[in-house]
């Protein structure tokens, strides 16, 4: 069952909204506390996110852009704002979809539909600060662009986005690599590991590897200046 997330401040509309894709045959979660709204969804971890522009201390243009920014999930702008630059912005900071309250039923589900089914191939993504990888075809989206990684490259990338920032043992690369950990070669794993530390240079992104000494290698994200 594919789960919607709602975030609206109005409780009629919010109830209305949830009991509308409830009888769709969704799961819906909803969010009720307007204090750190992008972390709460990206926690949530929806298939598609429906959200109102004008909550409370925040604007939801701001959490579609936060919520773009570290995630792959779809966002729905449901508003009752209805000037064209409004709608521009949203799809300038990446919503999906933007539609006008009121909204007829059917035109909602519709285009709830539709953004699901464009996302559905999406599984195989891994998300990175400022970056998706394909796992299955190792193609890196960043930037706004996209690019077919060397396939060892692509599986330590893999590895280390698993992690989820943990360190990764020499022998995990191993097994991704050579499918073996009984014979660790270091020398031709540091080959392996400088060419994916150049092609992420060249790329500019803002992650790096760092080895860890005597433990093994931890992506990092780079501060900002």
């Amino acid at each position: 069952m594919k789960k919607i997330a709602v975030a609206e401040d109005e409780a009629f509309m919010r109830e209305e909204l949830s009991c509308m894709l409830e009888k769709a045959g969704y799961e819906v979660l909803e969010i009720t506390q307007f204090s750190d709204v992008a972390q709460q969804l990206t926690a949530l971890t929806p298939d598609l996110v429906i959200l109102d522009v004008n909550l409370p201390g925040i604007s939801g243009f701001q959490i579609c852009q936060e919520l773009k920014r570290k995630t792959a999930i779809p966002v729905l702008i449901l508003t009752s704002r209805d000037q064209m630059r409004d709608e521009l912005q949203a799809f300038q900071l990446g919503a999906d979809e933007y539609l006008t309250k009121p909204c007829r039923r059917e035109r909602l589900l519709a285009r709830v539909s539709n953004i699901l089914k464009r996302y559905e191939g999406r599984s195989n993504l891994l998300e990175g600060q400022d970056f998706l990888l394909d796992r299955q075809t190792y193609t890196l989206y960043i930037h706004n662009s996209s690019v077919v990684l060397p396939k060892n490259q692509g599986k330590l990338l893999e590895v280390f986005l698993s992690g989820s920032g943990r360190v990764v043992s020499s022998e995990e690369l191993s097994m991704a690599l050579w499918g073996t950990t009984e014979f660790v070669d270091e020398n031709a794993l540091q080959v392996n590991l400088t060419r994916l530390k150049k092609t992420m240079a060249n790329l500019g992104m803002r992650q790096k590897i760092t080895a860890i000494r005597g433990v093994g290698y931890r992506l990092e994200t780079e501060v900002g200046p």
